[in-house]
C-alpha cells in the first residue's frame, strides 16, 4: 500500500511500532521492520552506548528502514542524535517536539523527523519547523496520554498542516487502518498492539495480564508521575493513588536512586534531566520526583516480569485483543484486511 508515509519511510505498509521504552528492543524493532513497517526503537531507557549496540544489532538482523526513538529534551541528546546520524538510522522520532535546530541537524544529515504530538497547535509547530511528518496520538493511547479521542483529534491536525499525518490511539487491526486513511492520514501507529505479539520480549506473565484484560481495565492516572498515564489498573494502581503524599514521595525516591544506577547517571544530570520535564509541563517539584517512578516501575513489569510491582502502560486496545502472533503475521493481517475493505467499499453495487 503505497501512502506518504511508505514513500517517507522507505516501507513497504502504512504501520508504526511505537518506540516503547523496555519494550521496542532490537528482536521486535527487526522483526517488524522485516514484516515491511517501520519499528522504532525506545531509546530513553537505554544508555548511549547501548542505543549504538542496539542499532548495530537491529542492522545485523535486517536490512529495511527503521527508527530511533528520543528525548529531545535529555543532556546527552546530541550523542544519541549523533550515534543516529553515524549509523544511518531511517527515521528519528520524538515523544517532546525537538527544537528547530535539532530538526534542521538531523535533517541535513537526511535523517526523516517524526515528532509525537498530542495537540493540533503542537504539530502546527513542529511542521513549521520543518518535521517531516507527525505522529498525533488521541486519548485512547497507552502510556502519557491527553483527553481528546482520535476521531476528534485526527481530523483536527490533518486539516492544519501539510506533511504526513499518522495516526495513533486505538488503532489495532485493517478497519483502524482504513478508518485512518479516510480521515486522511497516512499511516497508523501502534504500541500496545506491537507489545502483544510473539516478538515482543516482554515476559509471559505481562502478556498474560493484558489479554485478561477488558476495556474497563485500562484506566488514566497521575499517581505514578504526575501527569495523565494510561495504563493497566492493578493492585500497584490502587496503591499509588491511595498513598499519601510522604510515602508517595519516599517510593520515587528509591526508584530514582535505582535509575541512576542501571542508567550510569549521575545524580546532577538526574536533576537536569527533571528540569527539563519539568519545564513547560507546570510540574511541581513533588511531581518532577515522582516522573522518576516510570523507567523503573515499567522495568519492574516489562523486563522483569513482576505484575505485582510493575507498572503496565496500556492502550484501551488491551481490552480487545485477545492473541500474540507475529510481528510478520500481525502486519500480513492488517493489510490484508485493509485491502479487503477498501475493495468491498469501492466494489460496484
Amino acid at each position: 500500500m503505497d501512502t506518504a508515509l511508505t514513500r517517507l519511510a522507505g516501507v513497504r505498509h502504512p504501520v508504526v511500532q511505537t518506540g516503547m521504552g523496555w519494550v521496542a528492543g532490537p528482536r521486535l524493532v527487526s522483526a517488524v521492520a522485516e514484516a515491511g513497517a517501520l519499528g522504532i526503537l525506545g531509546s530513553a531507557t537505554m544508555t548511549v552506548d547501548g542505543l549504538r549496540e542496539a542499532v548495530r544489532e537491529v542492522k545485523s538482523r535486517t536490512g529495511a528502514p527503521f527508527g530511533v526513538n528520543l528525548r529531545a529534551d535529555a543532556e546527552d541528546s546530541g550523542d544519541r542524535v549523533r550515534i543516529v546520524v553515524e549509523e544511518g538510522v531511517r527515521v528519528a522520532s520524538f515523544a517532546l517536539a525537538p527544537s528547530r535546530e535539532l530538526i534542521a541537524e538531523l535533517k541535513e544529515a537526511g535523517v526523516v523527523v517524526i515528532p509525537s504530538v498530542g495537540a493540533r497547535r503542537h504539530a502546527e509547530k513542529v511542521a513549521a519547523w520543518g518535521a517531516d511528518a507527525v505522529v498525533v496520538q488521541g486519548g485512547e493511547g497507552g502510556g502519557h496520554t491527553g483527553e481528546v479521542a482520535s476521531t476528534v483529534l485526527l481530523p483536527q491536525v490533518v486539516d492544519a498542516v501539510n506533511i504526513p499525518v499518522v495516526a495513533a490511539g486505538g488503532f489495532f487491526d485493517g478497519r483502524g487502518l482504513v478508518a485512518a486513511l479516510a480521515y486522511g492520514a497516512a499511516g497508523v501507529a501502534m504500541g500496545t498492539r506491537f507489545l502483544l505479539t510473539s516478538d515482543s520480549t516482554v515476559p509471559d506473565a505481562v502478556k498474560a495480564r493484558y489479554l485478561a484484560a477488558t476495556v474497563k481495565d485500562v484506566t488514566v492516572t497521575r499517581a505514578v508521575d504526575g501527569l495523565p498515564h494510561r495504563m493497566l489498573r492493578t493492585d500497584l494502581v490502587d496503591s499509588l493513588e491511595g498513598s499519601g503524599r510522604a510515602r508517595g514521595l519516599l517510593r520515587a525516591a528509591r526508584h530514582a536512586a535505582a535509575f541512576r544506577r542501571l542508567s550510569g547517571l549521575t545524580w546532577p544530570r538526574l536533576v537536569r534531566d527533571g528540569l527539563a520535564m519539568k519545564h513547560g509541563k507546570e510540574l511541581s517539584w513533588s511531581q518532577m520526583l515522582l516522573a522518576a517512578n516510570t523507567p523503573m516501575l515499567l522495568k519492574s513489569a516489562m523486563v522483569d516480569g513482576r505484575t505485582d510491582l510493575g507498572v503496565m502502560a496500556s492502550g484501551q486496545v488491551a481490552g480487545v485483543i485477545d492473541d500474540l502472533p507475529s510481528c510478520a503475521e500481525l502486519v500480513d493481517r492488517i493489510m490484508k484486511e485493509a485491502e479487503q475493505i477498501r475493495e468491498r467499499l469501492t466494489a460496484s453495487p
